[in-house]
């Protein structure tokens, strides 16, 4: 794959990533992640071995009002043949559309197997 087409693949990952979240729509959200999937969180490692728990964890992190999300401002700052590591904004909505929290994460987006998948991210977000 030339360089544009590393980059696109990573931020269609992101894409269905995000889709698959405010949809709920479980599979969407494991076919854009890699397993075991990694997340720190300040000093805190979470690993998710498998897809089965990674929705409803989610939900508990994010909290009851949350609605849904959105990545914004993505900044490509590295990108080889089989991984990018990309930054973004991370915001959470209420139903209203309110924010709830914003924060940047950066997440590394890799190719296994031929697929582009995300392996890691690495979080701000409040606890």
């Amino acid at each position: 794959m030339d360089h544009d087409s590393v980059i696109k693949a990573a931020l269609d990952v992101m894409q269905a990533h995000i889709e698959g979240l405010n949809a709920r729509d479980e599979a969407r959200i494991a076919a854009s992640l890699h397993f075991p999937h990694f997340r720190l969180s300040g000093a805190d490692l979470k690993t998710w071995p498998t897809a089965d728990s990674y929705f409803a964890d989610f939900k508990a992190r994010a909290g009851g009002d949350w609605a849904r999300s959105s990545f914004d401002d993505i900044r490509v700052l590295q990108a080889s043949d089989n991984k990018v590591h990309l930054d973004a904004e991370i915001n959470r909505y209420d139903a209203d559309d309110a924010v709830i929290t914003t924060f940047r994460s950066l997440w590394v987006i890799t190719c296994e197997k031929g697929q582009w998948a995300a392996k890691f991210r690495s979080s701000f977000a409040p606890r």
